[in-house]
């Protein structure tokens, strides 16, 4: 009979968000196309089942404006957002929300409540840079 260790590493399955201090490849974070917009465009979304707003982001050239929903109702007012710079992953497949056709994902931190804080450069950077 042979004796076996099985390993205690279980690999991840997609869409499985890795553990605290775990370590991806480099290839695997330039997979992830974040770019830096500017909101052009900032309306309403109250069909959404949670707060949230419909945002139209401009990326520049090749990319474009593209849209996205964002709930970000808790810290932001429609109004404030017009000009301001976010991140976003733009090469996500779109998704429906509702009736609305969601192409990008902004990115965000949870505060100490759960809210979301958007994350973009501290300085004016041009439209279309990419997080590196």
């Amino acid at each position: 009979m042979r004796n076996s260790t099985r390993s205690t590493r279980r690999s991840r399955r997609v869409g499985e968000p890795t553990a605290p201090g775990a370590t991806i490849s480099y290839d695997d974070f330039v997979t992830v196309d974040i770019r830096v917009g500017t909101v052009v465009k900032a309306e309403p979304f109250p069909q959404a089942r949670k707060p949230a707003f419909k945002l139209h982001i401009d990326f520049g050239e090749p990319i474009g404006v593209k849209r996205s929903s964002a709930q970000i109702t808790a810290h932001y007012r429609l109004e404030d957002l017009i000009g301001r710079q976010v991140a976003a992953v733009v090469n996500f497949p779109p998704r429906q929300i509702g009736p609305f056709m969601s192409e990008v994902l902004t990115l965000g931190f949870p505060d100490a409540t759960g809210e979301v804080v958007l994350i973009g450069p501290s300085l004016p950077v041009p439209n279309g840079g990419r997080l590196f």
